[in-house]
């Protein structure tokens, strides 16, 4: 048994490494390269993973992981702030999808109990697969991330109710599902009380979960803080998770339920950062894992039996789910394309369908037959998401492109004709910024973070939304007219694909971008800025003044040692450029000027008198001579 869960674990983790990184470089995604991967090494192509009781129990443990760290997210500050979106929007999807989906079921011939409980199930979305998509494209902290975020959340919490509702919906007496659910479910110790019964049993078992938070866990982790184990954080975060499953599964619930819950126990608690940074390491892993084994839990069985059912419940459940998350969505006030990219990114079915459909069937609502159809839909459809995506981000494109003056998503620019245009106004951009602007300087602003909007907005900070990299928005914004771009986004890939766009399309632009490190700022200048500021540069040379002055320098000379280490440092990085690319040079080349520097500055040190009081650029052209005169012995 070693052995076999040994090969699994050496099958998945191969086929993760290999197909994610190539599906990234093919601009497909990891998502669709993880799905790929499980498809293949699943047990419907060549079989390198068992059965399919072992590929559910690898993705039943990545939901569980993946509920957990989600359930850390949900506060009762970010429901408030989110009401609107998660209990309106999310209610609303949750409500409409349900119902349309059981219409349609109940033309095709199933009664209204079945029909419910099918609409019900498929109105759920996969969490994983949208908010892991919605990272990779730069949308989880826009418009769209924050409204499929809000939806998720809502289904992740009606998972609840659903659990203890479905039992109801048996078409045979409920003594015989809840036995028969008993043995899909994990052994419920309230399987043989009535419906009734077992309903309160699941609600008071919630209710023990988050009153128990609140009394017990905060102790707990108390009383490990003064351990100093940090080992012991993650060790008692995991024994909370399995603990609250182990409770959900005696009540007849889903153990990734339990690991939701427990999260969202933890989530008041100010080890809560700690406990996310701990577990954070291993969640891409986890998510990987998830992926695959969706991939692999395809059922080519029953595909290749009904091909053209398969075919149809998958479009028809997309499109449909894709029309009324677009409706509610327009109804509720977002743009067109806002909308349709939410529609989109909900459109496929959810991994709590997998638990629910075996749970549905073990209760006697559905029979087998059907819920291994709908399984196979609900994995095809997710598998389907990445490409569904990639396709409208085409489409999107093709249609900006065609009608350059149709924009609906743009903000209303009544300042188009800036000076400068600040793309991204978070902790850098928000200093260049100010500045500028005390300096009779006119900007226009662009974000793509909607709470900073907020926040900055509180403090009559005007910040446009809208994604800098579309070039349609910066048109709208007045890069034409305007005589600087500042690249201040918070996002590497982000900010160099915005610089090369803008370089092409407004080649008489000044373009001045943030740079993460030494690499990115080589990149960015080829990429076209015309000059470039590594973020953390200026701020590690005003500490180490700060280092000196308090080691007992004079405050002149910890700003002249700055100011020299400065102008050699920007005179290296020019020097070193033509090298950049050329690994083993750039780094000989890289280490002989870090020497040059220390030697530099030592001698400077040492001519220095105690209680020199030169000027701050006193020695400058000293410092010049030195230099040259060290070329020359070292030549």
């Amino acid at each position: 048994m070693t052995e076999n869960l040994l090969l699994q674990a050496l099958v998945y983790l191969t086929a993760g490494v290999v197909a994610a990184p190539i599906a990234k470089r093919l601009g497909l995604g990891s998502v669709l390269g993880y799905l790929i991967a499980g498809v293949v090494v699943g047990p419907f192509v060549l079989s390198l993973v068992g059965q399919m009781e072992d590929v559910t129990r690898f993705a039943e443990f990545g939901v569980v992981i993946l509920l957990f760290m989600i359930g850390l997210e949900v506060r009762p500050a970010l429901l408030w702030s989110m009401r609107k979106t998660i209990f309106g929007l999310g209610g609303a999807q949750v409500l409409c999808t349900g119902l349309a989906i059981g219409g349609v079921s109940m033309l095709l011939g199933l009664d209204w109990k079945q029909a419910l409980a099918v609409g019900l199930i498929l109105s759920m979305s996969s969490t994983a697969i949208v908010l892991q998509t919605l990272d990779e494209k730069g949308l989880r902290q826009g418009v769209v991330g924050r409204a499929a975020f809000g939806v998720l959340l809502l289904q992740d919490l009606a998972i609840i109710p659903l659990f203890a509702l479905l039992p109801l919906l048996s078409a045979v007496p409920v003594e015989v599902a809840a036995q028969a659910a008993e043995g899909g479910h994990g052994g419920s110790l309230i399987a043989e009380l009535p419906a009734w019964l077992q309903t309160l049993a699941v609600l008071g078992a919630v209710a023990a979960v988050v009153g128990g938070g609140r009394y017990v866990v905060q102790p707990i982790f108390r009383f490990i803080a003064q351990s100093r184990l940090r080992e012991i954080f993650t060790a008692t975060a995991l024994l909370i998770v399995v603990a609250v499953a182990v409770l959900m599964q005696t009540v007849g619930l889903s153990p990734a339920l339990g690991a939701f819950l427990a999260g969202v126990v933890l989530a008041e608690s100010e080890y809560r950062r700690e406990l996310e940074t701990d577990i954070e390491p291993f969640r891409g892993l986890l998510l990987g894992l998830f992926f695959i084994t969706v991939g692999a839990g395809i059922n080519f069985t029953v595909i290749l039996a009904q091909p053209l059912v398969l075919v149809g419940i998958v479009l028809g459940l997309m499109v449909l789910k894709f029309l009324v998350m677009f409706g509610l969505a327009v109804i509720g006030g977002a743009r067109v394309r806002a909308a349709a990219a939410v529609a989109t990114a909900l459109a496929q079915g959810g991994e709590f369908a997998f638990v629910l459909l075996t749970f549905t069937v073990g209760a006697r609502v559905i029979g087998a037959n059907l819920a291994a159809l709908l399984t196979a839909a609900v994995a095809v459809s997710m598998a389907l998401t990445p490409v569904a995506v990639i396709l409208y981000e085409r489409i999107a494109a093709a249609f900006d492109a065609a009608l350059p003056d149709v924009k609906p998503d743009d903000p209303d620019f009544d300042d188009a004709e800036p000076d400068i245009i600040i793309a991204g106004f978070g902790r850098f951009g928000q200093i260049t910024g100010r500045l500028l602007t005390a300096n009779g300087f006119k900007s226009t602003v662009l974000d793509s973070d909607i709470e900073q909007i907020e926040v900055l907005r509180r403090f009559g900070r005007r910040v446009h939304y809208g994604d800098a990299t579309r070039l349609d928005l910066l048109r709208a914004a007045g890069a034409e007219r305007a005589k600087m771009l500042v690249v201040a986004l918070d996002d590497k890939e982000k900010t160099s694909e915005l610089v090369e766009k803008a370089r092409q399309a407004f080649p008489d632009l000044i373009i001045l971008a943030r740079a993460f490190d030494r690499r990115h700022a080589y990149d960015l200048l080829a990429n076209g800025a015309d000059a470039v500021e590594r973020e953390t540069f200026e701020a590690g040379l005003a500490l180490g003044v700060t280092a000196l002055r308090r080691l007992g320098f004079r405050g002149h000379r910890a700003h002249r040692a700055a100011d020299y280490f400065r102008r050699h440092d920007h005179r290296a990085f020019e020097e070193l450029r033509p090298m950049w690319g050329q690994e083993e040079a750039y780094i000989l080349a890289s280490r002989d000027a870090a020497q040059t520097t220390e030697r530099l500055l030592a001698a400077d040190l040492a001519r220095m008198k105690p209680g020199d009081l030169d000027g701050w650029d006193a020695g400058a052209r000293e410092e010049d001579e030195m230099e040259a005169a060290e070329g020359r012995e070292e030549g």
